[in-house]
């Protein structure tokens, strides 16, 4: 087998940035995007303090969190370890950038210029079936093909070689088949200490990092806590530390915070139609606040035209699972509440809650947001649903006097609800202080918790207590009980998304020996840990 790969030395690399315009000279990219970048970093604390310059791009992992989130197949991986993106087949959802941990794929939707004004160059090489679409580092996978149908070795014969690992004056950057055990990466990583970056998280990168030789002996470390490296913003870390995804904005949040109120307030509404003719119309209503959300989705992606291409891989990505059960729910929801058919009912109750967890696991498969991908965020999101559900049945039907026996019952539900989307809530926020994310996440979950605890639990409780102790209790009293619930889930879902969800930045667990002999620190800024 033949996997290729990428190997950095970071004793050598000195920052010049000529790979980088190599690269987008060779691949004709944006001014607006970078496949290959060289980031600056100061680490350590005065007067230990080490610079150190680190080539970043696609990692081209053996297993690719991009390639199985993506819903449209378009992301694939070759044989040979490279992953590729099918511009044809991609919509621009930007599932696989918020499930990079690397920062390495790039949407754009219109031409960016170096200058105020195309140049002759840009305008003769732009592609626009790029954009709308995701793009990235490709390993210059075109000449590396080119290389192997005419004999030559890729990493060893320039024309077979990737353009920034030519360009690259100082040696630093190497490329060959690292299941080749008499390969040049092979046998740089033998001679060499090497690391992955993010290997924590499992994804295998296919870019290895150089820092020392393995027979030197094990240099002195200035630092050995990598969450040490940032000292109040106090060294270069600017674009290397976590930054607020901007891939999903408001409309991504506007799916998931209506699909949660749809989905939840079907469940209430097909349970209440079981005994009662009356509740159909807030059925429709849930109906029509899934598909706002769905709609939102279809402004946001990219190529829109192609959303039909989202059913294509639902053996993996949940947000084709979601499309898929999406289109099962409105046909079977619409015709249970027609025909009122309890089976029916019940079948279609059970699909919407199944919609609702198939969104809480799109976010809990972005690898490349912390505050996504842990576990806890599952059960969070259906409960945020499902109490979002409850808060809105029970405003809708306060004021049916006729109806006041099921209104103390699903305000009762709704509290349980919300009491158990509550200590979700802690439980979610303390594992995600266990597994560490970004500091800025956790100050804006911080200052979300007082208002959450308030108006989601606190104040609907007293309520609705004082409306179900009160025998001609005022039905103001459950609307804003309801209302506060369902306000109180829309605000965590929003804060979630656009707020909280800062990526991964980058880390560096070893920097190279310098003229003392002690090493740098190792580099995780912006982060917090356990």
């Amino acid at each position: 087998m033949t996997r290729w790969a990428m190997v950095a030395d970071l004793e050598r690399c000195v920052g010049c940035q000529t790979c980088t315009a190599a690269c987008r000279h060779s691949n004709a990219t944006s001014p607006a995007v970078q496949w290959r970048k060289v980031l600056d970093i100061e680490a350590g604390t005065y007067p230990n303090v080490s610079r150190v310059f680190v080539p970043v791009g696609c990692q081209h992992c053996a297993d690719p969190p991009c390639m199985h989130v993506c819903p449209t197949t378009a992301t694939r991986q070759r044989a040979d370890g490279i992953v590729t993106i099918d511009y044809d087949l991609c919509i621009g959802c930007a599932y696989c950038e918020v499930a990079c941990p690397y920062q390495a794929r790039f949407l754009i939707h219109e031409p960016h210029f170096a200058y105020d004004a195309a140049t002759q160059n840009e305008i003769e090489r732009s592609d626009p079936t790029r954009f709308g679409v995701a793009q990235k580092c490709t390993f210059c996978s075109d000449r590396v093909d080119f290389g192997i149908e005419n004999g030559l070795t890729p990493g060893i014969d320039p024309r077979a070689t990737p353009a920034c690992v030519n360009a690259c004056i100082a040696d630093a950057l190497h490329f060959g088949d690292v299941d080749d055990p008499n390969s040049n990466v092979s046998r740089l990583l033998r001679e060499q200490r090497s690391f992955r970056m993010h290997a924590e998280l499992g994804t295998n990168p296919g870019f290895h990092y150089l820092y020392g030789k393995t027979n030197d002996p094990e240099p002195e470390s200035g630092h050995t806590a990598p969450e040490a490296a940032l000292v109040d913003g106090q060294l270069r870390t600017r674009g290397v530390e976590p930054s607020q995804q901007k891939h999903w904005d408001w409309k991504a949040a506007g799916n998931f915070i209506c699909g949660g109120i749809g989905s939840g307030l079907f469940v209430f509404s097909a349970v209440a139609s079981l005994r009662y003719d009356d509740f159909a119309p807030l059925g429709w209503a849930a109906l029509g606040f899934v598909a706002l959300g769905l709609f939102l989705v279809l402004l946001k992606i990219g190529r829109p035209l192609r959303f039909i291409y989202v059913l294509r891989q639902s053996q993996r990505s949940w947000m084709a699972r979601e499309a898929w059960i999406a289109a099962v729910f409105f046909p079977l929801a619409g015709l249970a509440l027609w025909s009122q058919v309890p089976a029916l009912l019940i079948a279609a109750a059970i699909v919407a809650m199944l919609f609702l967890y198939s969104q809480a696991m799109i976010l809990k498969e972005a690898k490349g947001i912390p505050a996504w991908r842990i576990l806890w965020v599952v059960p969070l999101m259906f409960a945020t649903g499902m109490a979002e559900g409850s808060g809105l049945f029970l405003a809708a039907t306060a004021q049916l006097v006729a109806f006041r026996p099921l209104v103390e019952l699903v305000a009762v539900v709704a509290i349980a609800l919300a009491a158990l989307r509550a200590w979700i809530w802690r439980y979610y926020q303390a594992a995600l202080e266990g597994e560490g994310a970004p500091t800025r996440t956790f100050a804006v979950l911080h200052d979300y918790k007082p208002w959450f605890f308030i108006a989601g639990l606190a104040l609907p409780s007293a309520l609705i207590v004082a409306g179900v102790a009160m025998a001609m209790a005022p039905a103001v009293l459950f609307v804003i009980a309801g209302f506060s619930i369902a306000a109180a889930g829309v605000v965590l879902k929003f804060i979630l998304v656009t707020r909280a969800g800062f990526n991964q930045g980058f880390a560096l667990n070893h920097t190279p020996v310098r003229g003392a002999g002690i090493a740098g620190s190792a580099v995780k800024p912006g982060w917090s840990m356990s």
